[in-house]
C-alpha cells in the first residue's frame, strides 16, 4: 500500500498549524507534506515531526509574495536573485526537518515566451544543483490552468522534456493525479511511463478536489497500480475535505486495512 502523507495546508484545518501534526499522527498518518512552512521556525516544525514520529515528505520552496498571489518565481526573468535566496531558505527548513524533496514552483508566465523558458531552465538547473549536494530531490509539478490560470508549467510533456534535457539525477516529476486528469487524462498509462522519473505522487478527486472517492478517477485501481509498478515513495493527500477532515477519512481507513 502507498505511504500516504497528509497535506497539512489543506487538511486538518480545524487545528492550528502546529497542532495539525499531532492530529494527523492521531488519525494514523505516518507522513505529512506542506505547501509553505515559512510562517513557523524550522525548529518548531521539526519538533512536531519528532514528537509524533512523522516524516516530512515534501514542501514547496518560497513562491514569492503570497499576499500578491504569486505562484513561484522560477520562470520570471528578473527574479533569479529571489530564487537563489528561496533555495537557501528552503534548505534551512529541509535540514532541520529531514525533508528530502522540495518543489520549485514556476510562477505565472507565458509558457511560449522564450525569456520565461530560459529563466525557468536556469532556475531549475541552479536549484537542482544546490539541492543535489545535500542529497535532496528537486520536484517539478505541472499545474492545470483551471485552478491556476497562467501557470507557466502547465504540461506534463514540458516537465518530462526538461527533466530529460537537464539529465540531473535529483530532478524529478511531482505527479499530481488531479492535475494530470484535468490537463491530459490517461492517468494510468502516464503513471506506467513516467514512474521512473517520478519523485512524488499527489491525489484528490476530480473535478472537486475533495477526498479521493468517487468522481472521475478510480482511486482503488490507481493505488493498486502504484503497488504493481513498485512505487515506494509517498502519496500526498493534497485535497480539501468536503466537511470535517476526520469525517472524510473513511477512504484512508479502508486503505490501512490492506497494510
Amino acid at each position: 500500500m502507498p505511504i500516504f502523507a497528509a497535506n497539512l495546508t489543506l487538511m486538518f484545518n480545524e487545528w492550528s498549524f502546529l497542532d495539525r501534526f499531532d492530529a494527523a499522527a492521531d488519525a494514523g498518518f505516518r507522513a505529512v507534506e506542506l505547501q509553505f512552512p515559512y510562517d513557523h521556525a524550522p525548529d518548531a516544525v521539526a519538533a512536531r515531526l519528532e514528537r509524533n514520529g512523522l516524516t516530512l515528505a515534501l514542501f514547496n520552496m518560497p513562491p514569492g509574495d503570497r499576499t500578491a498571489a504569486e505562484r513561484g518565481l522560477a520562470a520570471l526573468p528578473d527574479r533569479f536573485d529571489e530564487v537563489r535566496t528561496g533555495v537557501d531558505t528552503a534548505l534551512r527548513y529541509a535540514e532541520a526537518t529531514g525533508c528530502r524533496r522540495l518543489h520549485l514552483m514556476s510562477g505565472l508566465a507565458d509558457a511560449a515566451d522564450p525569456a520565461a523558458q530560459a529563466a525557468y531552465r536556469r532556475a531549475v538547473a541552479y536549484a537542482a544543483s544546490a539541492l543535489g549536494g545535500r542529497g535532496i530531490d528537486l520536484l517539478l509539478e505541472p499545474i492545470n490552468g483551471r485552478d491556476v490560470p497562467g501557470y507557466f508549467l502547465n504540461s506534463f510533456t514540458a516537465a518530462e522534456r526538461l527533466i530529460a534535457d537537464l539529465g540531473l539525477s535529483n530532478l524529478k516529476l511531482q505527479f499530481d493525479l488531479y492535475h494530470r486528469q484535468i490537463l491530459h487524462g490517461d492517468v494510468a498509462m502516464a503513471l506506467r511511463r513516467l514512474l521512473p522519473v517520478t519523485g512524488h505522487v499527489q491525489i484528490a478527486s476530480v473535478p472537486s478536489r475533495h477526498e479521493p472517492v468517487g468522481e472521475e478517477l478510480n482511486y482503488p485501481f490507481l493505488f493498486a497500480e502504484l503497488d504493481r509498478l513498485g512505487y515506494r515513495g509517498f502519496v500526498g493527500c493534497e485535497y480539501r475535505p468536503r466537511a470535517g477532515t476526520l469525517d472524510g477519512l473513511g477512504w484512508f481507513a479502508s486503505q490501512r486495512k490492506t497494510e
